[in-house]
Formats: C-alpha cells, sequence, structure tokens
C-alpha cells in the first residue's frame, strides 16, 4: 500500500461496507484495500483461485457498488493477477 501511495493514488485499508438482507442489517463488509475508490484488491496465497473466490469477489462489487476487483495471488514465485468485473 505504501507504493501505491507513494505513486499518487488513494488507499483505503478496512474501509466498512454495512452488509443489508431484506432491508435488515446482517453484518459488515471489509475489505483489505480499495484503490481510487474505483478498486477492491483482495491478496491471497493459494494455490490457485477457484468459483469461491470469484463468488466472494462478485458479492463484495455487488455490496460496495464498485465495478472491478482483483484477485492476487502470492503464492507462487510469479504474481498470480485475476480480473473480476462486475
Amino acid at each position: 500500500m505504501i507504493e501505491l501511495t507513494k505513486q499518487g493514488l488513494r488507499c483505503d485499508s478496512q474501509k466498512q461496507f454495512p452488509v443489508q438482507y431484506e432491508g435488515e442489517p446482517i453484518g459488515i463488509l471489509i475489505p483489505d484495500l480499495i484503490v481510487e475508490d474505483q478498486v477492491i484488491v483482495d491478496p491471497k496465497v493459494c494455490t490457485a483461485f477457484n468459483d469461491t473466490h470469484l463468488a466472494q469477489m462478485l458479492g463484495y462489487l455487488n455490496i460496495t457498488g464498485l465495478k472491478t476487483a482483483l484477485l492476487l495471488n502470492f503464492k507462487h514465485a510469479s504474481l498470480g493477477i485475476k480480473r473480476v468485473s462486475n
């Protein structure tokens, strides 16, 4: 995150979003990182991305109202990146 802010990008860590079901509050979503109020960035350490990771990001996008998320996988020597759009 420090490198992103050094490059002039605005980053919000642990920003809270209320979650509702049928108009009733049921919890709070706290994404790891949101860049420029446009992109959710979710770092992972996993063997590979799966449908659960994608479903989680689609849920995050629906709750936040944002349109793009990036899944980053730090498990292997080369960074794995998956873009998810709503």
